[in-house]
This record gives C-alpha cells, structure tokens and sequence, in this order.
C-alpha cells in the first residue's frame, strides 16, 4: 500500500493556521525598513521574559550566540573549564571551546538524559580551573535545578542554562527552564516548539547588570555608540524574527500541550504493545522499545523530541525501514561529543549511558498537527519492525 509520508515536522502545517497573523507584521517591517532593534524587538524581549518568569530576556542572532555571549559575560576564557554534558547538540561544547575554554564532560541520565547533580558534583572535582556549569535540558525535559544550583554554589560558579529545546518546560518545583539559573539560553531555529524564520536566539536572566552587559556584548561590545570597553560580537535578533516569535508566543503553550497529548498516544500504544519507560531497561520489558519516562506534576516536558531507545542492534535497520515507508525520524545524537574528532585533543572519556543512548535512541514525528492517523501509522510501522527482528538480534 501506498502511503502519504509522514514528516518528522510539518512546518507548513502550523503556518497555515497563524498566516494571518504574521503576513501582516512581514508587511509593516517591511514598510517601516526598521530592521535592527526596534519596538518588535523590545517587546518580545519584554514577552520572553515574563514567560519565563525572568526579569530580563536579551535577543541575539541564535541558541548558539547564546551560549557564547553566556559564556562570555562569565568572563569564560583560555583556559578555564566549564561543565557539560557529552550527550547534546554540538553548539553547548562549541562554544566553550570557541573561547579557550576546556569542555568537562559529564555522562546522562538515562531515565531523562539529562545531567545529573551527582555526576556534574564528580565532575566538579576533577576540575582544576572551573568557570562555569552548563547543563542541558534535553528533548524538551527540565532537569535537577535544586541538585545543579546546590553543586554550583559550593562550587562558587554559575550555572548557564542550556535551554535550548525547552522553552516552557518545567523544573520539579514548576518552575520554568531558564528562569533559575545565571542565565538561561533558548534557540528559536525553525524546529523548535517556538521556532523562527531562521535563526533567532535569547538569553534570560534575574540579573539587570547581567542583561545590560549581555546587550553590549552583541552589540560589538559597544556602549555608546562607537565607544567599546571590550570586545564583542554582532549578535542581534532582527526586528522580523522578534515580530514573527512574538505572534508565535501567544500559541507556544497550546502548541506544547498537543505535543505531550500526542506522545500521551504513542505512550499507549508502545506501552499496550509490550515496550517500557526509560525507567526500565528493555531486559524488564516482554517488547525491547522503551518510551520517553514522564516527569511528575508540577515538572512539565514540552517534547521538542519523542525519543524512543530500541535495541542497538536493529536501530539503524529500523531507520532504514522508516525510509521506505516514507516515515520521518532522525537520531539525537549518533556521535557523543566526547567522540567528535574535534575534541579529541581533550582525550579519553567514560561515558557509558552517553555511548548507549547515541546507539539506541530514535527521534519520531512528534509536531502538534500530528494527526491520529499519523500517529498510528507511525506506531505500528515501528512495532511491526520491532517484534519482528528485535528476538533475532538481542
């Protein structure tokens, strides 16, 4: 039978429904030729940060630059260290190393796959020049703040969110990711749950001499004009991304509530069919696939990602069937970064859980306007695979 793919994210599918609401704001930048800055600008800002719970928020060009400019209103340098996990999207070591610094690297969780206090608290102690711990949430799951915040103030460093896939998540105290920390960094690039026109970026903060400094910083380091006490960057949200996320804002909750409910479906079904929660292994389960392990009230996971883990063995077989059944998915992440030829001058590094995860995990469509149709195909194509080669291979 012939079947309709299915995208991993159908961007088209949300812009139909918010075109009137943005084509209007494309029209007036493009009337005003206010580009750079502006009242778009300034009120998302404002918005960002009252989402978060934040005083401030400060718009940059990307996640990335937010890291960076994190990193650097630190005073993060040659030489210095900073704590992060292996198992994550290149730019939070990236930009680390683009400064000097040496990424320590620390293994996951495997239940949430996120760091976790104890294991940044090893890591704290391997450290000689530690500058800063950046920890993830990852797939769109806040992680430990109370454990991470406790670590960093013994240790005497802050901690530099990396929020990047969790805009509107929450921490176990129902807190919003980005909001606890010295500074918290979000991304806005198009697959995001609050995604862009391209690249966008911003950094939250509790700290008004935190957030005027960042504001030099992407700004060439400039204050005023043409006068720099420092070096900087040229990292600025443009007044048309900042317009496009401030239409987008108002939906980004409902938005995240149709992701959990549709992996609320998939959970069903995998777990109907035999598959476990990443609270168990795939030893303990009458089906080897295991389903993401759902935080308890009042932590809240917006599921940038549906990330199912299957046998090593059959995982890439099981992409490959995904391909010709027209099926999206990816693999968040294949190559731990403390695997990445780039950073192999900083040697060798025991990461178990990090190396696991890389082997077994799969990502599968997970967007809001999934449809039920959808959702099934998808679930019975995996579980069709699965009980059919996994026996053979484990």
């Amino acid at each position: 039978m012939d079947h309709a793919p299915v995208p991993l994210l159908d961007l088209k599918a949300q812009y139909a429904s918010i075109r009137d609401e943005i084509e209007p704001l494309l029209r007036e930048i493009s009337e005003s030729q206010w580009f750079i800055g502006g009242p778009h600008l300034d009120a998302f800002e404002k918005a960002i940060a009252a989402y978060c719970g934040t005083t401030d928020a400060v718009g940059c060009a990307s996640g990335s630059d937010a890291l960076l400019l994190s990193l650097m209103a630190a005073g993060v340098g040659a030489g210095d260290e900073v704590i992060c996990p292996s198992y994550t999207f290149f730019a939070t070591a990236g930009a680390i190393w683009r400064l000097g610094a040496r990424p320590v690297w620390v293994d996951i969780d495997p239940v949430t796959y996120n760091c976790t206090a104890d294991g940044v608290q090893e890591a704290v102690e391997r450290c000689a020049s530690l500058k800063a711990i950046m920890p993830v949430h990852l797939f769109g799951q806040a992680l430990d703040m109370d454990g991470m915040l406790a670590v960093a103030a013994d240790a005497g460093v802050p901690i530099i969110e990396d929020a990047a896939q969790a805009i509107g998540s929450r921490d176990a105290t129902g807190a919003r990711a980005g909001s606890r920390g010295w500074t918290g960094c979000f991304s806005f690039f198009p697959s995001k749950n609050l995604g862009g026109f391209g690249d966008g970026g911003i950094i939250s903060t509790n700290d008004a001499s935190v957030a005027a400094h960042l504001r030099r910083l992407r700004n060439h380091g400039m204050d005023p004009k043409y006068y720099h006490a420092e070096v900087g960057v040229n990292s600025r949200l443009d007044a048309m991304q900042a317009a496009v996320l401030g239409a987008k804002l108002p939906h980004l909750d409902t938005w995240s509530e149709a992701r959990a409910a549709n992996a609320d479906d998939y959970d069903r079904m995998f777990l109907e069919a035999g598959g476990g929660t990443t609270a168990q292994t795939m030893d303990d389960t009458s089906l080897p696939l295991l389903v993401p392990e759902r935080p308890q009230t009042p932590a809240v996971h917006i599921f940038n990602q549906y990330v199912l883990r299957v046998p090593a063995a059959i995982r890439d077989d099981l992409r490959a069937h995904l391909v010709e059944e027209k099926i999206g998915h990816d693999v968040y992440y294949p190559v731990p970064l403390h695997r990445q030829e780039c950073f192999r001058s900083l040697g060798e590094a025991s990461l178990p859980v990090s190396e696991q995860a890389a082997a077994e995990s799969i990502a599968i469509p997970i967007y809001a306007e999934l449809t039920s149709d959808q959702r099934s195909r998808v679930a019975e194509t995996i579980l069709s695979f699965v009980k059919t080669h996994a026996t053979a291979s484990v």
